[in-house]
């Protein structure tokens, strides 16, 4: 398989005839210590917290533009350059990386599949050098088509065309845990656990097509309609982000502010059971 022609979730044995490809570039949102002791060759470590804003009450929300662009110019990172993110606890990370991409227009990026757990667990190669990168410039613009705000929403909570899709716990989502101010969920949200779309039998990948569909065509988030994905920080619901896209789902967003945005502010609507 050609570098351009991979998918936006991509298997191990897809990635691994494309290492080190001047084209390619692997970037691990693991625990710093797991990188250093095994990583893919070539990829590159980047600490998850510097892809979000991490102020409360809303930490999941987009940094500044500027602290992006020196983040990504760190890294290396070139417009050309197709982006494989992985991490090692299940994709959220790995998808919250990919969404910002989405957001600044970045053209070629994929998820590994299953991420370090399917990639090491399953033989492929590994190494615990860390790698170098060559800083350069990655200038930063946001564009709106991904992004949800809690205004945005708000506006559109009588949509017929609009569902959101809440991927935090049953727990979370009814009230019975709580980690913001409010408890519950958005008026007329479906809840989908990020983690009933891992098959935990398979390294978490996710599970296949068939069943992903199935999953959310019952709870109504069908491709004909404007799907919107949040959870507590848009960590969790990133992966779901990027499934969506993966499924072919035309019009999805994500929501950085998600419920701690959400449940944090007086005035929003909120139910429960």
């Amino acid at each position: 398989m050609k570098l351009n022609e991979l998918p936006l979730i991509i298997e191990p044995e897809q990635l691994e005839p494309l290492l080190g490809d001047d084209n390619l570039q692997v970037i691990d949102l693991s625990r710093r210590e797991q990188y250093a002791h095994l990583h893919l060759p070539g990829a590159l470590h980047l600490d998850y917290g510097l892809i979000v804003r991490g102020q409360r009450p809303a930490p999941g929300l987009l940094p500044d533009p500027a602290l992006l662009a020196r983040v990504l110019g760190a890294l290396g990172l070139k417009r050309q350059h197709h982006v494989v993110a992985l991490d090692d606890e299940g994709g959220g990370k790995a998808a919250r990386l990919l969404w910002t991409l989405d957001v600044i227009g970045h053209p070629h990026w994929s998820l590994l599949n299953g991420g370090m757990h399917a990639w090491a667990n399953e033989g492929h190669p590994v190494e615990g050098r860390a790698v170098q990168p060559t800083p350069g410039d990655y200038p930063v613009t946001y564009g709106d088509a991904p992004v949800a705000t809690l205004d945005w929403i708000r506006d559109h909570l009588d949509d017929d065309d609009v569902r959101i899709l809440d991927a935090r716990t049953a727990e979370e989502y009814h009230g019975v845990k709580a980690f913001a101010a409010r408890a519950g969920h958005i008026p007329g949200a479906a809840n989908l656990d990020w983690m009933l779309t891992m098959d935990r039998e398979r390294n978490l990948r996710f599970r296949p097509e068939a069943e992903l569909r199935g999953l959310l065509e019952e709870r109504g988030l069908t491709p004909d309609r404007q799907i919107v994905c949040h959870c507590q920080t848009h960590h969790r619901s990133s992966h779901s982000y990027v499934m969506l896209r993966a499924l072919g789902y035309p019009r999805v967003k994500g929501y950085p502010g998600s419920w701690s945005e959400w449940g944090n502010t007086a005035d929003t609507p909120v139910e429960t059971p």
